[in-house]
């Protein structure tokens, strides 16, 4: 699948891979010898499981954290995610990019959305419930807005992403009860996973400003990155870490799930699904990731919520979506 054209910084937060390139055919039928085929299961199906996957991931981060410091969890997430990631590249046979150039601007793009966002949700789990961290989580695509108008000539504002964008913050607001001065809030924790959800967002236009062009592949450029994250993981976890002296069984399947499943086969997964249809649908899975981590981290691990948390997490995603829609073209007149 050519990426000629320039990826999109989509408002994806949990996606742990390059931007999405801005296509909705896997097969382009225009092409000689090309032909569609259907895939096996159902896109509908492969959403939901993606939506599951990456809503459950704060709750496998939070139990990965009871039994490993946080950048061992951020470590063994990237670590079978890349596993993954190398098995699809060498079933479809698949090369690593070349070119130094191209390398290192995937070094930037591991750190800004892997490295730098992973370890910062594992160290605010600490602290806050992984509810919490969900939510802050959905508040990447108000980040994004707000940066890409700057950052990107082509992003123009208009009323309607203003006023999402103005909505989406009321809404975090609303989550981290500033009318009570953010009592019973861990500032630390908060502040952390935030700062995680605007870490994507800077990814991604720095993605979009330096590899729209590049002609590897999405899966080899994705791989590319994950094993550079892992590689800046394995020179930062020694020298804030020691080397665990047991390995209990509940958190060792956590970090291995949220590895193999959270992070590299829900990349596959995003990728099928958008590349069948589109990129507008497939970012929707944004808008259920909030509600699964709630609901899993309520029901498995018997965490509070005020009903200022639902209620806020509402206002986001209803600020978020405002933030990503498009007016519809009015038709052109019938002559």
């Amino acid at each position: 699948m050519s990426t000629a054209t320039p990826p999109r910084p989509g408002p994806d937060p949990a996606s742990p891979s390059l931007a999405i390139p801005a296509t909705s055919a896997a097969v382009d039928p225009a092409l000689p010898g090309t032909r569609r085929t259907s895939p096996a299961v159902d896109w509908r199906i492969r959403f939901a499981v993606l939506a599951l996957i990456w809503g459950f991931s704060f709750l496998l981060i939070k139990v990965g954290t009871h039994g490993f410091a946080p950048f061992q969890v951020t470590f063994g997430r990237l670590f079978f995610g890349t596993a993954v990631l190398a098995v699809a590249m060498a079933v479809k046979r698949d090369r690593l990019p070349r070119g130094l150039r191209t390398w290192g601007h995937l070094a930037v793009a591991a750190f800004f959305l892997n490295a730098l966002p992973f370890s910062l949700f594992a160290y605010s789990e600490l602290t806050i419930p992984s509810t919490l961290a969900g939510i802050c989580n959905a508040t990447s695509p108000l980040w994004g807005m707000a940066l890409s108008l700057v950052a990107l000539s082509e992003d123009r504002p208009t009323r309607r992403r203003v006023a999402g964008l103005g909505l989406g913050f009321l809404g975090v607001l609303t989550v981290l009860g500033a009318w009570q001065g953010f009592s019973g809030l861990d500032v630390t924790g908060t502040a952390m996973a935030l700062l995680a959800s605007l870490s994507y967002p800077i990814g991604w236009i720095y993605v979009r400003r330096t590899l729209a062009g590049d002609s590897s592949s999405h899966l080899s450029l994705t791989g590319a990155q994950l094993f550079l994250a892992t590689l800046q993981l394995a020179l930062v976890t020694p020298l804030f870490t020691t080397m665990p002296t047991s390995f209990p069984a509940g958190p060792l399947l956590a970090v291995l799930v949220l590895g193999a499943l959270g992070t590299g086969l829900a990349i596959l997964l995003q990728y099928g699904v958008v590349a069948e249809v589109g990129p507008t649908t497939g970012q929707m899975v944004t808008y259920f990731i909030p509600v699964i981590a709630t609901a899993a981290g309520v029901t498995l691990l018997g965490e509070q919520l005020s009903w200022n948390t639902p209620v806020g997490a509402l206002i986001v995603l209803a600020g978020a979506a405002l933030t990503q829609s498009r007016p519809r073209k009015r038709p052109a007149p019938r002559p």
